[in-house]
């Protein structure tokens, strides 16, 4: 079964596919990170005052990005490159992906490639206040990345949302489950529990 999990920047998609992990921890998933597959900054596309801009479907290898996500389906290890942010190319480390009967799939843009949509047999969309979103994007950017307040500001207006308009967000009604990632997290984290448990139950009987 492959679960995947799209929000925007800052949404929760990594805490959420952590708590998913450790509850169906005895089925050993593994987890596809779609962030693994950018490409290098001097592939990246460059906006009209010469910022590269890292929120656009052509900022990942969409190629190799499905065609690893169906070897693993298929039962196939896979080895990928950890991505991490402004590390230079051969500083990235090699991980190794075993298959498994559950694979949990997080990335922004999950349902707009077309090839690994097909392959989700439930998906999930993360919905939370962009103001929550900005305020994590502009602690995690600071704190970790080392951009400015102004920086973060600029990216977000001009790319991040934007991106999450044209790319993430036409595809919400049509996720299998909506993740109310505020007061209602306890509630919905439970109620989707509960939905993965019954249908990878179902699938075992087929």
């Amino acid at each position: 079964m492959i679960i995947g999990i799209c929000g925007g920047s800052g949404s929760g998609k990594t805490t959420l596919l952590k708590r998913l992990y450790a509850k169906f921890g005895e089925l050993k998933p593994s987890v596809f990170s779609m962030d693994n597959y950018y490409f290098p900054i001097e592939k990246q596309e460059i906006d009209e005052n010469g910022q590269y801009n890292f929120d656009l479907p052509s900022a990942l290898d969409e190629e190799k990005l499905t065609n690893d996500l169906i070897h693993l389906k298929n039962g196939n290890q896979i080895i990928v490159k950890e991505y991490h942010f402004n590390a230079p190319p051969d500083k990235h480390v090699l991980i190794t992906l075993d298959p498994s009967e559950l694979i949990i799939v997080e990335g922004l843009f999950l349902f707009h490639y077309e090839g690994v949509r097909d392959l989700l047999d439930f998906s999930i969309f993360i919905d939370v206040d962009p103001k929550i979103q900005l305020d994590r994007r502009l602690y995690r950017d600071q704190e970790t990345r080392g951009y400015s307040r102004e920086d973060i500001i600029y990216q977000w207006d001009n790319h991040v949302t934007p991106c999450y308009n044209n790319y993430l967000l036409p595809y919400e009604n049509k996720a299998d489950f909506i993740f109310r990632n505020d007061s209602n997290s306890e509630i919905d984290f439970e109620r989707l529990a509960n939905e993965l448990s019954a249908r990878m139950q179902v699938a075992k009987t087929i």
